[in-house]
């Protein structure tokens, strides 16, 4: 079968992606086999530096899961004030007012351009400062405003995007009814936009929770990767393992907020196509704007 845009694979083609996939995984198994080696002729691969991770449960309890605890505290709180701060500024960049849209831009731009590490830098030295915070709450606090300076701006783009992906249609269509801009907005274009917008939001989301690993390599902040260093010095772990299970546990992390993200795109994606908006006589009333009335006489034209 083929289409516009793709064109089915013949008989030749599909032998060539067949052997393209052999070659593949056996390169893939063979670089395998390769680290796994290496790690067992340096005795990498002994139980005796990995049972601390499966016997005793004071890695866990003193490194660990504290760090795991930090670290999706930071996270959770840059993103439930990065997400609105991103639709504010994403939105005043489609104002129709100038100083909206250049206010809105020069901060987006600017938080934009600059590295998170030195936004956590600058934000830790402004809290130290000019703030009474303690300094063992302070990287916390730094740590969260320099991932939302920087994620919101990004945000704030994703938002600009998708709500410019829309068709005019849907605005004019909004306008014919009465609706407000404001109106059109909130009711037709952000509903609309979200579930264009959801995979680059998720993204977003994912490296904030790996960027709140710079706070512990800069400000000290006793995230999940920090763990390791006290965890190895103290305890006695090995580094190699640690490393591995805090990755391992970044994985599982990021893969939960993804394969959340992934349903919840599919139920709106479905929302969507099993839902229909009726527009009454009376809802076209209440929308339109305040003295105008839309009656019997109106509705012939």
């Amino acid at each position: 079968m083929t289409s516009v845009l793709y064109d089915a694979p013949g008989p030749r083609a599909k032998r060539r992606n067949v052997v393209y996939t052999v070659v593949f995984l056996v390169a893939l198994a063979a670089l395998i086999w390769w680290v796994l080696q290496s790690l067992a002729d340096k005795n990498q691969l002994e139980w005796v530096k990995w049972k601390p991770f499966f016997t005793d449960s004071r890695a866990w309890s003193t490194y660990l899961w504290p760090g795991l605890e930090n670290t999706l505290k930071s996270a959770s709180l840059a993103m439930v004030i990065a997400l609105p701060l991103g639709a504010l500024f994403g939105i005043a960049r489609l104002s129709d007012h100038w100083w909206a849209r250049g206010v809105a831009g020069g901060v987006v731009e600017f938080f934009r351009a600059i590295p998170v590490l030195i936004l956590m830098f600058f934000a830790n030295a402004a809290y130290a400062r000019y703030t009474d915070i303690s300094p063992d709450t302070r990287p916390l606090y730094a740590v969260v405003t320099g991932l939302v300076l920087y994620n919101a701006s990004v945000l704030a783009e994703v938002v600009r995007a998708g709500i410019l992906s829309l068709p005019t249609g849907q605005t004019d269509a909004a306008k014919a009814i009465g609706m407000r801009k404001g109106q059109t907005m909130r009711y037709v274009l952000l509903p609309q936009s979200v579930t264009a917008m959801l995979p680059a939001i998720v993204s977003q989301m994912v490296v904030i929770v790996k960027d709140t690993a710079l706070g512990g390599a800069l400000l000290g902040f006793s995230e999940l990767l920090a763990s390791v260093r006290p965890m190895s010095a103290n305890y006695g772990a090995n580094t190699i393992a640690s490393f591995t299970v805090v990755a391992v546990m970044f994985v599982l992390l990021n893969f939960a907020l993804t394969t959340f993200a992934t349903w919840l795109e599919g139920r709106l994606r479905r929302g969507r196509k099993s839902t229909g908006a009726v527009v009454t006589a009376g809802a076209v009333e209440e929308l339109a704007t305040p003295g105008e009335h839309i009656g019997p006489a109106d509705e012939t034209k």
